[in-house]
């Protein structure tokens, strides 16, 4: 948190003291009765967190749009390097090489139809259905990577769990759409809901990664060789550890002795209303939405503060205290060369 200049520091706490100093209070006062009977963090994991989700969509929208020249630019030059690549004389430096595009976009290729087996095969058991969820998962992985990718850039925090929750709720809304619901819809709903969270955490670790590379000038070839190979041996690794563990304990919350997965529980308990035909809170999701149109328009990082209404404040203030020390460090000597440094 050190390495996060000023003023990004401060809107992640600005996100937290807002939910915890005036949507809970007001929640609490004006609620119905069942809402003024719940504690603080009660209001906060049912009702009032539910706002930041809201924003923190809407973010991921408001960067795909500001990104989108940036997404263009990089698709034109992968399709030109497709062609035919660089030219002798305009070859990179060192520190600017990178795994060709062609065995980029093959992998992907792979990656993609292993995705749809998956689906067909392992999950759905139906074609069109298994269809619509791989066009699912493959437009709203490319979409939120760049997101999850710009989050880490700024504000050093990767916003996975707000946009693996907005992605199920994207993805359940679709499947009741095309009369996939109930138990195997919450299930059909999870799995994708893992795929596009691993992306995410992928994209934002993977860009960490090359950060720091860059820094240290490494090759990037090299990195992303050895970040690839990572990848399959820990996917294989942890894949096969979550089945075993799976099959000794469980993951049932109410199941004695069964292990306890609060996170995968909660998303769970999200996406539970619209498979069951229950309700959804879409009043508190479309609040946060307009609260992050007008958080834009005022010119505050919309990302960084509907993230700070997601994460609870205990996780947000090392990021305040961090980038207060930076800026005391950075502005304690008259000469400008060790505060630059």
């Amino acid at each position: 948190f050190y390495l996060v200049a000023l003023p990004y520091p401060f809107t992640p706490p600005a996100g937290s003291l807002f939910v915890w100093w005036i949507i809970i209070p007001l929640m609490g006062t004006y609620g119905n009765a069942e809402i003024a009977a719940m504690s603080e963090q009660e209001i906060f994991s049912n009702y009032a967190r539910m706002i930041g989700i809201g924003g923190i969509a809407m973010a991921g929208v408001i960067g795909i749009v500001k990104s989108w020249p940036i997404i263009r630019q990089a698709v034109g030059l992968a399709s030109r390097e497709l062609k035919g690549g660089a030219k002798a004389d305009e070859r990179p430096v060192r520190w600017q090489w990178d795994i060709s595009m062609k065995h980029v976009v093959a992998f992907i290729a792979l990656a993609l139809i292993a995705v749809l087996a998956f689906f067909w095969f392992g999950v759905i058991h139906n074609w069109w259905q298994a269809l619509v969820a791989w066009i699912v998962v493959t437009v709203i992985a490319f979409l939120f990577t760049t997101v999850a990718a710009n989050a880490i850039a700024i504000v050093g925090s990767n916003p996975v769990s707000g946009m693996t929750l907005m992605t199920l709720i994207i993805a359940s809304a679709i499947f009741v759409a095309i009369g996939l619901s109930g138990t195997s819809g919450i299930v059909a709903s999870m799995v994708i809901g893992g795929v596009v969270c691993t992306a995410l955490s992928m994209a934002g670790g993977f860009v960490t990664d090359l950060k720091v590379g860059y820094w240290l000038g490494t090759t990037p070839k090299k990195q992303e060789q050895w970040k690839f190979l990572g990848t399959l041996v820990s996917a294989a690794t942890v894949g096969g550890v979550i089945l075993v563990l799976n099959q000794v304990y469980g993951f049932d919350p109410d199941a004695p002795g069964s292990l306890v997965a609060p996170q995968a529980n909660a998303m769970a308990k999200v996406i539970e209303p619209l498979m069951m035909g229950g309700d959804t809170p879409w009043i508190l999701y479309m609040t946060g939405v307009i609260l992050a149109l007008l958080l834009n328009w005022l010119g505050v990082p919309v990302l960084a503060f509907c993230l700070g209404m997601f994460i609870p404040l205990s996780l947000n203030t090392p990021l305040l205290i961090g980038g207060a020390v930076a800026h005391f460090v950075s502005h304690s000597s008259k000469n400008p060369r060790p505060n630059a440094a």
